[in-house]
């Protein structure tokens, strides 16, 4: 199902530039983009995923992590290999960070396909996730179209590294989006994932700008991007430029992938980094990957009561009517936030 690619212009001498990504990668015949699955053949962009995913499963709309998007909701999850980043902590590095040249893995898997099996399994949503969705695009915009049509919604969890030509395809289609906003610095970017910030700004201000739920996840790392000052200015730049009712979703690090040296996150920073997120204005901040009891659950910006109880990626006990506080009447943002008081693990 090797398909043409979208979102490139050719160049002299059968050369391409694609223009799916901020890295804007000039591509010579035969040699492939930095994601490693898009392949220049005699001038013509291919994506080599299209209809190759490599993970499907049903995923509790949590686990995204999307808290304040249909709680409690299943969503069909779709992954090809390939990455445009290379994060020396990446959690899942042994499908998306590619060999060059290296076969192209994966099943076989036509969009209709997918769309059935979601329907099937009684999901909500379908989330394009585990690797990064920009890189497969051709193939996740073909299942949202469809998804849309039956009725399902379609949620991205992404880098947000992608170019605004992309994005303005892909947004008509998309219904919420969980950006990893890795660090506040440049030069941490540039040297631990091979990429830059301010693409990743710009798309989650654009994703604001459109009717898209967007949620902001940080994994905070010893060492790396845990220094108070940042972490201050990355939280206020969410509540001025996203919005105060923005969730931030606060991750702990424990060792992997290139990073196996580094010691898990002390909870003390997260907390500073909790307490950081509130100063700022913040209404929803989370804890991820620590499952205290308490730490995912929502409280009301009202009066400060309990909403939503989670764990492990189970939604317990939602006390909402009509997306309000059922105490104080405060409306809680989100999309399907507006479920009778439930019981559900």
């Amino acid at each position: 199902m090797m398909k043409e690619a979208l979102l490139y212009e050719k160049l002299p001498e059968q050369q391409v530039r694609c223009r799916l990504c901020a890295h804007g990668c000039r591509i010579a015949p035969g040699r492939r983009g930095l994601c490693g699955v898009r392949e220049n053949r005699d001038g013509v962009l291919v994506t080599l995923v299209y209809g190759r995913p490599i993970a499907q499963h049903v995923d509790p709309i949590e686990k995204k992590p999307l808290f304040h998007f249909h709680p409690g909701s299943a969503a069909y999850s779709i992954a090809t290999v390939g990455c445009n980043f290379r994060c020396a902590w990446c959690q899942n590095a042994e499908i998306s960070q590619l060999p060059p040249g290296q076969s192209i893995l994966g099943g076989q898997a036509r969009p209709e396909d997918v769309v059935a099996a979601a329907r099937q399994a009684h999901c909500q949503s379908i989330a394009y996730t585990y690797t990064e969705p920009t890189v497969f695009f051709e193939y996740a915009v073909d299942i949202a179209r469809l998804a849309q049509t039956a009725g399902i919604a379609n949620v991205i969890v992404t880098n947000g590294f992608m170019t605004s030509e992309m994005l303005d395809l892909f947004a008509p289609c998309l219904d919420a989006a969980n950006v990893d906003l890795k660090a506040f610095r440049d030069d941490t970017y540039r040297e631990y994932a091979g990429a830059s910030l301010q693409p990743v700004l710009d798309t989650l201000v654009r994703l604001r700008q459109t009717k898209v739920w967007v949620e902001v996840t940080t994994l905070v790392i010893p060492e790396i991007n845990d220094d108070p000052g940042e972490l201050r200015a990355l939280a206020e730049f969410i509540s001025t430029e996203l919005g105060p009712e923005t969730p931030w979703h606060i991750s702990r690090f424990f060792p992997h992938h290139r990073m196996s040296a580094v010691p898990p996150t002390p909870v003390p920073t997260l907390e500073r980094a909790r307490d950081t997120g509130r100063e700022a204005g913040l209404h929803y901040v989370y804890f991820g990957n620590l499952r205290t009891r308490g730490s995912e659950d929502t409280l009301c910006p009202g009066c400060g009561c309990t909403l939503v109880e989670r764990h492990g990626y189970g939604v317990l006990v939602s006390r909402l009517a009509a997306g309000q506080c059922t105490r104080c009447g405060t409306r809680i943002a989100g999309v399907g936030m507006d479920g009778p008081e439930v019981t559900r693990a």
